[in-house]
Formats: C-alpha cells, sequence, structure tokens
C-alpha cells in the first residue's frame, strides 16, 4: 500500500456504514469484502441514517461519541444490556444515568 495513509478516523454508526456501502455499490461492482460488509450491515442495522445521527447526538450529551455509537448500532434492551456495552470502559456509570441512556434509547425504538 505504498503511498497511501489514514488522513482522519471517525466512528460511524452501522446505519451510515450501509448508506456508504449502497452508495459505492452503485457506482461499481463490489468485493467479495464489500458484499460481506454489506450483508452483515443489513442484518444488523436497527435504524436509519438519520434517526441513527439524531440519537448519537442527543446521548453525546451523556457520553462519549463512541459511546454513543455503540449504543445506537446495538439499541440495548435494559440494564444488563447497557452495562456490558460498557464492561471494557475506564470508570463507571450511575444507574440514573443508564436508565436516563435507556429512556433516549427507547424514544427511537422502532
Amino acid at each position: 500500500m505504498i503511498g497511501k495513509k489514514v488522513i482522519e478516523t471517525d466512528p460511524i454508526t452501522i446505519a451510515e456504514a450501509k448508506q456508504m456501502l449502497e452508495e459505492s455499490s452503485e457506482s461499481y461492482d463490489p468485493t467479495y469484502e464489500q458484499n460481506l460488509a454489506m450483508d452483515h450491515v443489513t442484518k444488523f442495522s436497527k435504524l436509519d441514517v438519520k434517526t441513527a445521527k439524531k440519537l448519537v447526538s442527543e446521548l453525546q450529551e451523556i457520553i462519549k461519541k463512541t459511546q454513543a455509537i455503540k449504543i445506537a448500532d446495538i439499541m440495548p434492551l435494559d440494564l444488563a444490556d447497557l452495562r456490558l456495552i460498557f464492561a471494557k470502559e475506564r470508570g463507571s456509570h450511575k444507574k440514573e444515568e443508564l436508565e436516563q441512556i435507556l429512556e433516549i434509547v427507547n424514544k427511537y425504538r422502532e
């Protein structure tokens, strides 16, 4: 990979990845890896792009962007699921904070 370097990295939701893959597959035939990725995002995306962005921006008022994106992708159902998402993170969140996050997620559930 001579002459290629990463200019910027920014986490995105599964819904945004799905949209990017759909747009690129219109221009040219997707590779095997892109087909696998498209299959994955089609199965696991739970929100559309607009809704996912709104959810992430609302969650960012409480938690970091990377955590908000994980939550938007997974859409946890209860506190146990939410605690699993934060299990590897440093620091802990209060129960009230977790309940507030769940309330926000439930507003966007389809």
